[in-house]
This record gives C-alpha cells, sequence and structure tokens, in this order.
C-alpha cells in the first residue's frame, strides 16, 4: 500500500454564514465540522494529515490539536494556493495525498479509502471525487471518455446542453500522486475574474500532459454536502442526525421517535436501552443495557450503568450507577456520582455530591457538595445549605441516616450513621451517629388569637 498524506483545507472565514465563528468550527450534532472531517481521515489510515488554517487559525488549532500538523494560509487566494502551504512538509514523498475540504462534515472514511483505492487500480496522478445529483445545477459536471476516465470537468456555466445532462458532479475532494500534485502546482495561475488559484486547474494540467485522470462515484451524495450558510448547516446536522440515529437502532437501541431525539456521535449507548421523545444526548455520553432515557431528558458528557431510568430530567458531567430511578423534573449537575439502586425524583437538584447505594431524595431539595452515605432518606425540602457567601462547604450524611422533611443542613456538618433529624430542623452542628436532632423552635398555641385579632378588623 502506498503511503497516505492528508490535507484539509479550513482557512476561509465563511462569510456566507453571517457569524463570528469560522465557518469550520461551526457544530454538527454537537462538534465541528472539521473535527467530522480530521476523525475520518485519521480513521482511513493516513500516515500525515495536514490542516491548513488561517480565519481562526488558533481556535482551529485548538480544536484538533495533537492529531494534525498546521500550516498557515495567511491571504487566503484561492484552493491550490492552500495546498501549496503544505508543500515544504509534503513535496518530496512518494503516495498518495486525499485533499478534503474542512466544511464537509459528513464524508466518511470508508469512501476517502475507496476513493484512494480506485485511484491506485486506475494507475491515475489524480482522481476525482464526484457524486449523482438529481438537480445538478451549478455544480461543475464530469466528462468521462470511453475508458472511464475523465476528459475534463466543465462548470455549469461553461456547459453545453449536452453536458448540462450530466448528472456526475465534482464534489471538491480529490486525491494525487503527491510529487505530481506539487510539480503541478507550479504550474498553476491566477488569470481569472477572482485573481486566485484554482485547485482543478491542476486537473487540466495534468489531463493536457497527457496523464490520467480517474473518478470515483460516492455511493452516497450526502457525503459531498459542503457547509457554506446556515441553511447546508441545518441539513448537514439532519442528515448526520439520521445516520448516527440508524446506526443507534442497528445496534438493539429503541429509538421511539428518531425525528426528534438527538445523539451525540460519539455517544455510546447499550442494546436494549430505550430512548424516549425530546431527548438530547450529548458528548462524550455513555449509557448502559435496559436503560430507559425521556422523554424530555437532557444527557451530557455522562456515565449511566445498566437498568436506570431517566424521565424528564438533565444529567451533565455525573456518573449514575444501575437500578438508579431519576426524576421527573430533576437536575444532576457536574461533578456528582450517583451509586446503585438510588432514587432521585421530581424537582430534586443534586451538585457535586457522591450519593450512596439505595439512598433516596424523593422531591424538592437540593443536595450540593455532598457525601451522601448508603441507605440514607432525605426528606422533601431537604437542603444542604453549602455557601457562606464566600466559600463552598461540605456536608457528610453517614449511612442509613433519616433527614426529615423540610431540615437545613449548614455546612461544614456531619450527621452521623443511623442517626435521625426531626422535620423542621436547622442543623448547625455535627449529630452522633444513633442520636435523634431536634432544632426548631418550641410550638405555643394562643387560645383565641384569631378570634381577638377578627374582632379588630
Amino acid at each position: 500500500m502506498s503511503n497516505r498524506y492528508a490535507v484539509i483545507l479550513a482557512a476561509g472565514q465563511g462569510t456566507r454564514m453571517k457569524s463570528k465563528l469560522y465557518k469550520v468550527l461551526h457544530p454538527v450534532c454537537g462538534k465541528p465540522m472539521v473535527e467530522h472531517v480530521l476523525e475520518q481521515v485519521k480513521e482511513a489510515d493516513m500516515q500525515e494529515v495536514i490542516t491548513v488554517v488561517g480565519h481562526g487559525a488558533e481556535l482551529v488549532q485548538s480544536k484538533l490539536e495533537g492529531r494534525s500538523e498546521f500550516v498557515l494560509q495567511a491571504e487566503q487566494l484561492g484552493t491550490a494556493h492552500a495546498v501549496m502551504q503544505a508543500k515544504d512538509r509534503l513535496q518530496n514523498k512518494d503516495g498518495i495525498t486525499l485533499v478534503v475540504c474542512g466544511d464537509t462534515p459528513l464524508i466518511t472514511a470508508e469512501t476517502m479509502s475507496s476513493l484512494i483505492q480506485h485511484h491506485e487500480e486506475q494507475q491515475a496522478k489524480a482522481t476525482i471525487l464526484t457524486a449523482h445529483e438529481e438537480n445538478p445545477a451549478g455544480y461543475g459536471r464530469i466528462i468521462r471518455g470511453e475508458d472511464g476516465l475523465v476528459t475534463k470537468i466543465v462548470e455549469h456555466k461553461d456547459a453545453n446542453e449536452t453536458e448540462l445532462a450530466v448528472q456526475e458532479v465534482n464534489t471538491g475532494t480529490y486525491c494525487f500522486d503527491n510529487q505530481a500534485l506539487f510539480e503541478t502546482l507550479e504550474k498553476v495561475d491566477n488569470d481569472n475574474v477572482q485573481g486566485e488559484y484554482y485547485l482543478p486547474d491542476v486537473i487540466e494540467i495534468l489531463k493536457n500532459a497527457g496523464e490520467a485522470i480517474a473518478a470515483y462515484q460516492t455511493p452516497s451524495s450526502d457525503e459531498a454536502l459542503g457547509v457554506n450558510d446556515r441553511v447546508a448547516l441545518s441539513k448537514a446536522e439532519s442528515l448526520m442526525r439520521k445516520r448516527i440515529n440508524e446506526q443507534q437502532m442497528r445496534n438493539g437501541v429503541t429509538l421511539i421517535d428518531p425525528a426528534s431525539t438527538y445523539i451525540s456521535v460519539d455517544a455510546v449507548i447499550g442494546s436494549d436501552t430505550v430512548v424516549y421523545p425530546g431527548t438530547v444526548i450529548e458528548g462524550q455520553t455513555v449509557i448502559g443495557e435496559e436503560c430507559t432515557i425521556g422523554p424530555n431528558s437532557e444527557i451530557k458528557d455522562s456515565k449511566i450503568a445498566d437498568r436506570t431510568v431517566i424521565k424528564q430530567s438533565v444529567v451533565h458531567d455525573s456518573e449514575i450507577g444501575s437500578d438508579v430511578n431519576i426524576g421527573p423534573f430533576a437536575h444532576i449537575r457536574p461533578q456528582s456520582a450517583i451509586e446503585d439502586e438510588v432514587k432521585i425524583g421530581n424537582f430534586v437538584e443534586i451538585k457535586k455530591t457522591q450519593f450512596g447505594k439505595g439512598s433516596k431524595a424523593s422531591h424538592l431539595s437540593y443536595i450540593g457538595d455532598a457525601e451522601v452515605g448508603s441507605g440514607v432518606n432525605l426528606g422533601c425540602g431537604s437542603i444542604t445549605v453549602n455557601y457562606d457567601g464566600q466559600k463552598k462547604h461540605l456536608t457528610k450524611i453517614e449511612d442509613d441516616a433519616f433527614v426529615g422533611c423540610n431540615s437545613n443542613l449548614i455546612a461544614p456538618v456531619t450527621v452521623g450513621k443511623g442517626a435521625y433529624i426531626a422535620a423542621g430542623s436547622t442543623i448547625n452542628k455535627d449529630v452522633p451517629a444513633a442520636a435523634l436532632s431536634i432544632a426548631r423552635a418550641r410550638q405555643e398555641n394562643k387560645e383565641g388569637y384569631a378570634q381577638r385579632i377578627n374582632t379588630k378588623k
């Protein structure tokens, strides 16, 4: 197998996006589109990957750092000029160079590998990735000879009636014999209306020199979608989401309504898990088997073990054990760890808390900066008062403790093993193990008080 190199074009600002965010950093299914491209390029087994950056160079590099080398295109003078920036790194190497745009997030490693394989089989100097378009208006047409090789690429405005009927179009992705590429780039001029150096001119120069130019048609025209504006971004999002959801279903996940379910490309979901409509699963989330997620739940960068139920709730940057029941309307905030067989009920908020096995907070509670042991019951309205206006403080509730309804635990404080907190208490001192703590005003009944008040009205 020949050495393989890749050049990703990611220097453009993308003025048609009408955005402060550089084009290739716009997310598709939660990930910058250029990162989608890079991951597929890496999967296609490239020896060296070079990303051409320009506008937003530092931001693009920060997203791809450690996975690509970078060259700077200080002035955006066309696609041939962009590839030329990689000359010092690649020009003397033998092998094949793939050139792909950073705004084509749907292209797959399988298609890249097939393109290169076809290039090698045809012994071509350049091979164009093409697509079939039912309505090819605006695209450059691929004109083939009887041998199947490319005779020319014709832009829409220059095509005759016969050429306009051709539905095979240029996608803007190519592979080249590496040395032929950089030798030919030196011959490209900017004698055009835009005054730019265009990569398709390399194809024409090679063809005129008698070199073989091949074309490989992608099985799905969706992969050729280039994102230049918000309309195309929305289309890419929809197509990517459909691809992700179909793969999840093939892996044994039930999506009740795929059209209203949003799953990150990096999410891993176990078999026999059911995801209900309106659910958003983002980032590096891992969900186990036989779980029930949703409806209308949001889970981000979290790990959820088997047979857990999360209904109409939010979980961010946390770990959830097996056989846990969360929701409806619960909020698990970052750095929380919910152990097995826990119940977190409606309108309960958990933040930066270790919540022990079999413990319960069934409703209307805030538990933040806490360590909750196993078998603990937190009554309705339990609150860890963790913030003194300057610092956060830790609350410890040991195994088998019982915290009565409407109790305030003013941190730092420890409730000992098996202790009881009477309902309505405000606790600001440690409670020994097995003790009952009552911290509330003594009840007084003033007989006839209401009658006297009413008489004065």
